[in-house]
């Protein structure tokens, strides 16, 4: 995880997320990219007749702000022991996201539902989203991974490992049912040995919900991260999560998450 991307702006949960982003830039000997967007679109118009026009002095503030954090980030930064760089883009949010993480490992950024998860689909680059007040330190205590033996699952899996490792508490969390096809999560155990990561299988009746069943559980275990595929309709501007994905994303008391597609 050398390549690691993290949305930069001025929200309430910025400090946190990037003292984040540099634990883990110092676990894992990796590189920050931060990344500040002006989307010009938000300051264009159109009128009746087809015609469009930019609201420029408005525009031009924008930008000189995003110059302001960009120096201000990399005032911080530069004391540290961390390499990085700031990227600035002018485009709308999840098209800029989707660029800069191209060629990144790892993309940190607040919770958004709707931003996440279409970005984990767009990119295929696992999201790691932070609650405004969290701050993860490596290695961790105890994390959980939700198992179902599909693809997004196995992206999510893989995709954690690096933040996996020297955590003494990984459990694989699988919901089992009275049919003939619940699946074992031993394939995803012999993985992560394969990867140095000792795990617990945690197997668990179905409750109400499969999503309440694995908040219940993820509580129980004192996890500080929730691992878990991102299930959803590909290409879609609108929010159309399956349950589980929806419940996390949007309901859900806020902790650390790791999705991915």
């Amino acid at each position: 995880m050398r390549s690691i991307l993290v949305q930069a702006g001025r929200d309430a949960g910025m400090s946190a997320r990037l003292d984040t982003a540099m634990a883990i830039a110092r676990f894992t000997d990796g590189h920050l990219t931060l990344l500040i967007d002006t989307p010009i679109h938000k300051y264009v118009s159109v009128d009746p007749y087809g015609g469009s026009y930019v609201a420029r002095e408005a525009l031009d503030a924008a930008l000189s702000a995003d110059d302001e954090l960009a120096a201000a980030f990399e005032g911080r930064l530069l004391s540290d022991d961390v390499p990085f760089d700031v990227a600035q883009y002018e485009a709308e949010p999840l098209a800029a996201l989707a660029d800069a993480a191209r060629l990144s490992d790892l993309v940190v950024m607040p919770r958004d539902a709707a931003l996440c998860g279409n970005l984990a689909l767009e990119t295929r680059v696992p999201v790691l989203i932070m609650p405004e007040s969290v701050r993860l330190a490596l290695p961790l205590q105890a994390a959980a991974i939700a198992w179902d033996g599909g693809d997004p699952a196995a992206a999510a899996l893989r995709g954690a490992v690096p933040l996996l490792r020297g955590c003494p508490s990984v459990s694989v969390i699988t919901v089992t049912s009275d049919g003939p096809d619940a699946f074992p999560a031993t394939e995803a155990l012999r993985y992560l040995a394969r990867h140095g990561i000792k795990a617990d299988l945690v197997e668990v009746a179905r409750g109400a919900s499969v999503e309440q069943t694995l908040a219940g559980e993820v509580k129980r275990l004192g996890a500080q991260l929730f691992v878990l595929g991102a299930f959803g309709h590909a290409r879609l501007t609108e929010f159309l999560f399956g349950g589980v994905t929806r419940y996390f994303l949007r309901d859900a008391p806020a902790l650390p998450l790791l999705i991915a597609h």
